[in-house]
């Protein structure tokens, strides 16, 4: 497998997520393109947007978030294992976080219904 521009402990956590969803470098069709955005000439003259095909599920993933290729190589692979995670029906920490936003603003919402206007006022 690939090692890419991260620290090594990402890398080893890369290999070992790939090994347990069953993902193999040979099951996905990687494209380069130019990416777009800041970065100046730079994203101008190198094609470090990283395009992911799993090709058994055909979930497809677009990284262009960093202006390095090897790194946006390493967060398109990461992005897509919480893709196929998810489609698997694991709750992914991703789902997690936003479950969380969800109930927070159900509750701000429910509190800012109870309490009226005026009395915020008065405070």
């Amino acid at each position: 497998m690939t090692d890419f521009a991260v620290r090594e402990e990402k890398n080893r956590w890369l290999h070992l997520k790939m090994a347990e969803l069953g993902v193999r470098e040979e099951d996905l069709a990687e494209t380069f393109v130019r990416s777009s955005g800041n970065g100046g000439q730079h994203v101008n003259k190198t094609s470090s947007c990283v395009q992911l095909k799993h090709k058994p599920t055909g979930i497809q993933v677009t990284c262009m978030r960093e202006r390095s290729q090897s790194v946006n190589r390493f967060l398109a692979r990461r992005e897509l294992l919480e893709r196929i995670e998810a489609a698997s029906g694991v709750i992914t920490p991703e789902m997690k976080r936003i479950e969380k936003m969800r109930r927070q603003k159900d509750r701000r919402r429910r509190r800012a219904a109870v309490q009226p206007a005026s009395a915020v006022l008065d405070k």
